[in-house]
Order: C-alpha cells, then structure tokens, then sequence
C-alpha cells in the first residue's frame, strides 16, 4: 500500500502497486467516493489486505458505507471484499453477474447483500448516479466500467491503465513517452485478443465510452487523467487493435517476480 490522495472533492485513492519485472510497476487503485451514500470501487489486493481496511476506514465510518463495487472478480479487486462486508452492515455488493459467479467460487456472499449490474445498468446512491459500461479491454467477461455523472468520472478498471518506472498520483507527474509504451504493453498484456478484432467494431467501443465526455478517468492501474488528456487515451486505445499481440514469454522472470512478493519458488 501508497499512501492515500485525494483524485477529486470526496473521491479518495487507496493506492498500491505491483512490482512487473524486466517492465516496472504496475498501479493497482481502488476508489472511495464519499457522499450521502459511500462507495468503493474495488477492494484492493489481498497482500495489502491489512493497510488497505486500515486505510479504508480511516476514511468512511464501516457503518456508512453503503456500496461495495466490484468491476470484475480479478484477486487484485477482490482482496477484502468478505471482510469489508462482514464489517459494514449497510453495504451491498455491486457486480456483473458473471464476476458474481465466480466470486461465488471463493467467497459465501449472501444473496442479500449483491446487486448484478450489466453495462447500460444505472444505480441511484442518493446524491449520485452511476452507470455502467463495457471498457474497451478487459481479462475478464464480467468486467465493467463506472460511470459517475455527478462529477464526470470514469473508473475504468483495468483499461487505460499503464505500467511505469516509479508510480504517479497524476498523470503531469509521469514522462509522456513512458506513460504511453507502458499503456501500449498493459492493454495488449491484459487484452491479447484485441490483435484479432475488427479494428471498426473495436473503435466503436472506443467511442461508446469516449461519448460519456468524461472530465477524468481513473484506471484500477494508472495515475489520475482529467481534461484534454482523457480525449488522447481515448485515441491511444484506438490503435491497440492495431498492434501485434503482446505476450510476455521469456521477458517475465517467474523466479524474480516471486521473489518481489517474498514468495518462495519451487
């Protein structure tokens, strides 16, 4: 775990990253909107688990929060999800259907406490709505994107996310060129069917979320993008489906990543 930062007027980074070798470090947020009725968009990794609850209600009361947001079942979203619930009576879990099923898998989730959601879903939280929508790449079927109207955000999971050399809050703080061959090898890493889509029908997705007009977009792994800026991501993803496929293969040291984590190797 980072230390947390502010992204906006009551909307709060738990931040954290993860060590790629032989690439960088990938930013790994989750998200609290603060307001008549708390939200959390993701719920860190379980490595982080204990800084991350501790951080988290540092920030919100656990008998305020009222929606657990999950953007799709990846270990990295998922970290302390049953025990943010067991803690906060009040709050309901938000997903996909599909990500519900296979959280289903790991975790007992009452029937009460979850709400599916499917892109084109809209979602009243007292002094906001959220809608939901289909981000351009993703490693998951349940992925969704979150859509504040209130303020313009965009959480977009894991597109438009980046992997650099030191970790940034926002995106002025990073050097543009790296930014960019970093977004270039994390969407294709996360997305590499995207070398075998119909570029047009590809950019039409682009577009779909590019027409929300977002004032900033905040990815579960990059810095804080607001403005003209989010206008050129748009056009960054454009050009994925462009690119050849990228796999890691014998660039990703398997031992040296383990040893990151403190995790012993075979």
């Amino acid at each position: 775990m980072l230390k947390t930062y502010t992204a906006g007027p009551e909307l709060h980074v738990l931040p954290s990253e993860l060590p790629i070798p032989d690439l960088g470090r990938q930013p790994v947020n989750a998200y609290l909107l603060r307001g008549e009725q708390p939200v959390l968009v993701d719920t860190g990794m379980p490595v982080d688990r204990e800084a991350f609850e501790e951080a988290l209600w540092s920030l919100v009361d656990p008998g305020d929060l009222r929606w657990v947001v999950v953007t799709h079942d990846d270990r990295d979203h998922t970290g302390s999800l049953t025990r943010i619930l067991d803690r906060a009576p009040h709050a309901k879990l938000v997903t996909n259907g599909i990500s519900l099923t296979r959280l289903s898998e790991e975790f007992d989730i009452p029937a009460d406490r979850a709400v599916t959601v499917n892109p084109g879903s809209r979602l009243s939280t007292g002094d906001r709505i959220l809608s939901f929508h289909r981000p351009p790449t993703f490693d998951s079927p349940g992925t969704l994107a979150v859509f504040d109207h209130t303020d313009g955000t965009l959480f977009s999971s894991d597109s438009f996310g980046t992997v650099l050399g030191e970790t940034v809050q926002h995106f002025g703080e990073a050097d543009f060129r790296e930014f960019f061959e970093g977004f270039d090898v994390l969407n294709r890493a996360i997305a590499p069917w995207t070398a075998l889509v119909d570029p047009v029908k590809f950019h039409r997705t682009v577009q779909g979320v590019a027409s929300l007009s977002a004032a900033r977009l905040l990815s579960a792994h990059g810095p804080t993008v607001e403005g003209r800026m989010v206008t050129s991501l748009m056009e960054a993803m454009a050009r994925i489906p462009s690119l050849p496929a990228w796999l890691p293969g014998a660039d990703i040291d398997l031992e040296a990543a383990l040893d990151a984590h403190g995790v012993p190797s075979a």
